[in-house]
């Protein structure tokens, strides 16, 4: 894909203006309700931080629609990077690829009640809206898309998304059973209201990854998936907005995650039968306190379980918690 070339231009602030490769889903209009109070807290933006920012803030989808159908009609590329806020390193390594490739970057941020089980930390979920408007503007993203949960979720919603395939993998979802289902139906809203060129996913949530490209390919969405790979802590430590969970002690055996999987993925190249790497790796958390959810190799693209080297592209994954906080993580081989 071309990059298209020009100036940055301060719009006003409000509105109106792939080839990629994704069972369980239910009816989440009954949570959905039942969590619309956060809606205002969760877009509050101070009218004196709006007012000093060059950066579109749209917070319905007619606003974002309006403002998109007018970069197309001048033969402007647009690049979508969904996320949740809290936004770290990782996210503005994804804008920043988003801005090679096309002229304009549309990120959303949008606390998806849909994919949190009840037992899950919605509430508690890290929010800062005013500190990531800032980093997108540094950045140089030109339009924030941040609705509430009653303009992605209106009353009566009704509708779900049913995932197999990389959704179904024994990973994840094996323990948060409803996840990639509220993954994929708010991406595929997404999809839907800004019609990107394409949109950039990073590789920390590499099922998620998978998901996202099945689910684009069997719905025949017209944009590309792109990846970018997963940015870490000088000491290896995978950036996540749920990092700052960690208690001191724990944030220093955080790193030890990455450790493992590098330590399995070096004995796996160097000949070691992979059930006996896995074993090291697992073993290594284990020892150190971690609480291991799943610690695997699996075909990466398929994310079926892979027992020998040589039957694919062979990705590990996993997810341990230390204290309160869950941590995962993922390697090539």
């Amino acid at each position: 894909m071309r990059r298209l070339f020009g100036t940055r231009v301060p719009f006003a602030l409000a509105g109106p203006g792939s080839q990629p490769d994704s069972k369980r889903a239910g009816r989440r209009a009954p949570r959905l309700r039942g969590i619309a109070h956060f809606c205002e807290t969760m877009i509050e933006i101070p009218a004196a931080a709006v007012l000093a920012r060059n950066i579109d803030i749209v917070q319905d989808v007619g606003s974002l629609r309006a403002r998109l159908a007018a970069w197309r009609r001048t033969g402007e590329a647009i690049g979508l990077i969904p996320t949740m806020g809290a936004l770290h390193a990782g996210h503005i390594s994804l804008l920043r690829k988003a801005k090679r490739y096309a002229r304009r970057a549309v990120v959303s941020i949008f606390v998806n009640p849909a994919q949190f089980a009840p037992s899950e930390d919605f509430a508690a979920y890290p929010r800062s809206l005013e500190k990531d408007m800032a980093l997108i503007e540094a950045a140089q993203g030109d339009l924030v898309f941040a609705p509430c949960v009653e303009e992605m979720f209106a009353e009566g919603f009704a509708t779900a998304i049913n995932v197999a395939g990389p959704a179904a993998a024994g990973l994840e979802d094996r323990f948060r059973p409803t996840h990639f289902a509220g993954v994929a139906l708010i991406v595929a809203k997404l999809f839907n209201q800004c019609r990107p060129d394409f949109a950039i996913f990073g590789e920390k949530d590499f099922q998620q990854l998978k998901v996202v490209e099945r689910m684009a390919r069997d719905l025949d969405f017209e944009l590309q998936i792109l990846s970018a790979p997963t940015v870490r802590e000088t000491d290896g430590l995978a950036l996540s907005s749920r990092n700052i969970y960690l208690a001191a002690e724990e944030r220093a055996r955080a790193p030890l995650l990455y450790a493992a999987l590098s330590i399995s993925v070096s004995a796996i190249k160097e000949g070691v039968p992979i059930s006996r790497a896995l074993e090291l790796g697992r073993a290594m958390l284990n020892e150190a306190g971690f609480a291991v959810d799943y610690f695997e190799a699996r075909h990466a693209e398929s994310l079926k379980p892979i027992a020998l080297q040589g039957d694919g592209p062979l990705r590990l994954l996993a997810a341990a918690r230390l204290g309160r906080t869950r941590l995962i993580d993922n390697l090539a081989v």
